[in-house]
């Protein structure tokens, strides 16, 4: 009888390593295929911006700041698409997102560019785009926190231990400074003037 305890539980520790190895190895594998999305994403943006871009060149000459940030943008998504450096990546999708509010203060101020065709499917684009970023960073962010919690947490750190599985580093961001801090007028309640 003892014999068939010992045995049942054996099976069990064997089972429940067996099936920590596979999570750490499943989710390590989805981390990895949502850092290659993000740059998927980027090389989306390679591709379509500088179509768009020369469409949208003639009109926005006048406006040539924001004309010179979308071709900063662009050369700084072609550079992170080609390389797995999660610091340039990041760059480059913030100065794609950084771009939509400014083309909308454009258009917005512009009556002639606001029934443009060409200028509104540009900033649907780069929204389109910067959400899709968005979200694939928010996959690495939230598939990293769950894979080190469970490194660190017992009793799966004795399995990540005992195979090597170490802490993912997600998305790198400063621990401190202005980014984390709430300003006074940040916390009033947004008012909207229609």
């Amino acid at each position: 009888m003892i014999g068939y305890i010992i045995l049942g539980i054996i099976v069990l520790v064997a089972f429940y390593v067996v099936s920590q190895y596979n999570w750490f190895q499943t989710t390590r594998t989805r981390i990895i295929a949502a850092i290659q999305d993000i740059g998927n994403q980027l090389k989306r943006q390679s591709s379509l911006i500088p179509n768009l871009e020369a469409s949208t060149k003639g009109y926005l000459k006048h406006e040539k700041g924001i004309y010179e940030e979308i071709v900063s943008a662009r050369k700084a998504v072609d550079k992170a698409a080609g390389g797995k450096d999660m610091s340039k990546i990041e760059a480059a999708s913030n100065a794609i997102s950084n771009l939509v509010p400014k083309l909308q203060v454009l258009v917005e101020s512009n009556p002639e560019l606001k029934g443009a065709e060409v200028v509104t499917r540009l900033m649907d684009e780069l929204r389109d785009t910067s959400d899709k970023l968005m979200y694939a960073r928010r996959v690495v962010i939230d598939l990293s926190a769950e894979y080190n919690v469970r490194v660190v947490t017992v009793p799966s750190n004795i399995i990540a231990n005992m195979f090597g599985f170490k802490e993912q580093q997600g998305i790198a961001t400063p621990l401190e400074g202005e980014h984390l801090e709430v300003s006074q007028e940040e916390m009033k309640d947004p008012k909207i003037n229609i």
